[in-house]
């Protein structure tokens, strides 16, 4: 039994999770969303989502991945004018791991103990992915200048901390998007699913306090907001569920 409260305790259940975690990680790397450590990390990530919280956790992985995907490849020769595109190879492990590990991690203490709290928290960290990561890719492609978090001062797409009105918008709805697809797998309940994309939404905007601050003092690199950013949504969203 691999997770006593989760949902691959047979050994069935095992080997489909297995079979979906290597399909999930083979077609984001051919789709070049991931390079080969960003697939070995991915793949581990939603190996312990699929085998702790079910298909629904998994789906929510795959919509996080394609409205990731189609964000960072919008526009993107505009993106390399402004050298602020996405390496051609895809995320890394690292960058893979800033992005998942939360919910990976929520997701384990999930199977654990059973705490349904645990399941918002992983929603909550995955709607906190889409909603920063397309915020910034539409941002710096429609939203024209961003306001900079922590002055509301105009500064150039791109930078560290910066907001767009166009960028919140879009990433809201994506963060939106992916607690309805957790809610429609009956992962969630409706007050949860406003509970996670909520949460999401704040955590996002811990990231750009984060980027506004600590990034651009250097004290910490973009691996390390998105990681937080992931963090303060799940355990929002973990603490008004308990």
């Amino acid at each position: 039994m691999l997770f006593a409260h989760g949902w691959a305790t047979g050994p069935g259940q095992i080997v489909v999770a297995v079979a979906v975690t290597v399909g999930f990680a083979t077609l984001a790397r051919v789709l070049r969303g991931v390079s080969g450590s960003g697939a070995l990390a991915g793949g581990i990530a939603c190996f312990v989502l699929y085998a702790s919280a079910g298909p629904a956790a998994f789906a929510a992985l795959a919509a996080l991945f394609l409205l990731t995907w189609a964000a960072t490849r919008l526009g993107f020769r505009r993106k390399q004018e402004l050298g602020v595109a996405e390496h051609r190879e895809g995320r890394n492990g690292w960058q893979v791991l800033a992005n998942l590990g939360v919910a990976a991690a929520c997701s384990t203490l999930f199977g654990v103990t059973g705490n349904r709290a645990w399941l918002v928290a992983v929603i909550a960290a995955l709607a906190e992915a889409a909603t920063d990561t397309v915020a910034s890719e539409i941002g710096q492609t429609r939203g024209g200048n961003a306001l900079l978090i922590t002055t509301w001062k105009p500064v150039p797409s791109g930078t560290d901390g910066g907001v767009t009105f166009a960028g919140t918008g879009a990433g809201a709805l994506a963060g939106l998007a992916i607690a309805g697809v957790a809610a429609l797998g009956g992962l969630l309940t409706p007050n949860q699913l406003t509970i996670a994309a909520a949460a999401g939404f704040v955590g996002m905007f811990a990231d750009s306090l984060l980027g506004a601050t600590c990034q651009r003092r250097g004290w910490m690199n973009n691996d390390a907001v998105n990681f937080f950013g992931t963090l303060v949504a799940a355990g929002l969203a973990c603490g008004i569920s308990r």
